[in-house]
């Protein structure tokens, strides 16, 4: 009996992905059973249910290096004999996927579910949260430079993105993270697998803060009094009455004053 094909039956039998360290221990579990099924049966190398003898020395210490060995050495048969299939890692676990190649007619199976493309804001907003997770909305648009409300409500419809708590600051704002569907869609097993994922999750970007102080800055431009003193008002030159005689129209002349 080989190890690829215990591994090949654990996989197409269960539901859902198997984790590398739990196909080992099933692997481990089912050669203890064995074991003890051997112990009580009349004949040699024979279980009671007729399964014959396995290596259980080599099977019994199996690890999750052999695990990984075995699913390597079952792969390269799938390609050589040509299968339509091939074991991969997600973020759950190992799972037997279509190859891409075939997905056009695989997808004729599922006609109501049609593939979905997300917006170049929307795209931004999963990168940010994919890169920086766990994230504010406020740290989201502080990169942005714009509110991201439609587009986080968005994500969290698509199941691409989930609240995984709250940050411990004031208003304890939510925190956003990817889901495993995410890492599921976009064919990897963690945050570590993304392009340039060791550089863009280091990178200084601009903090809510600092983003609200710009903002400020922009929309109510604050002067220095060095820069534009206030004028002072202007003094009111003393009244010189003779001149204000002249020029003050509104009095009648006297009647003395007329020619007649």
């Amino acid at each position: 009996m080989d190890l690829s094909a215990v591994i090949e039956a654990l996989v197409v039998a269960s539901e859902q992905p198997l984790p590398t360290s739990e196909l080992a221990r099933l692997v481990r579990a089912r050669v203890a059973e064995i074991e003890d099924e051997i112990d009580d049966s009349d004949e040699e190398g024979y279980t009671p249910d007729g399964t014959a003898d396995i290596p259980l020395k080599q099977f019994s210490e199996t690890s999750d290096e052999d695990i990984i060995a075995a699913i390597a050495e079952l792969n390269h048969q799938y390609e050589v004999t040509g299968r339509a299939f091939i074991l991969m890692e997600r973020a759950k676990g190992w799972k037997i996927y279509t190859r891409p190649e075939y997905a056009g007619f695989a997808r004729h199976l599922f006609p109501g579910h049609k593939p979905r493309k997300l917006s170049g804001p929307a795209l931004e907003t999963l990168a940010i949260i994919a890169y920086r997770q766990p994230v504010t909305k406020a740290a989201i648009e502080a990169v942005r430079g714009v509110s991201c409300d439609g587009m986080i409500q968005k994500l969290l419809d698509l199941e691409l993105i989930k609240i995984g708590g709250r940050a411990e600051l004031p208003g304890r704002p939510l925190l956003y993270h990817s889901t495993d569907y995410f890492f599921e869609h976009f064919g990897i097993k963690n945050i570590d697998e993304l392009p340039n994922a060791a550089e863009l999750r280091y990178v200084p970007l601009p903090q809510p803060e600092e983003a609200a102080s710009e903002t400020e800055g922009e929309g109510d431009t604050e002067v220095s009094e060095e820069q534009l003193p206030l004028a002072e008002p202007p003094e009111t030159p003393p009244i010189n009455e003779e001149e204000t005689a002249q020029v003050d129209f509104a009095t009648p002349e006297p009647e003395e004053s007329k020619v007649e």
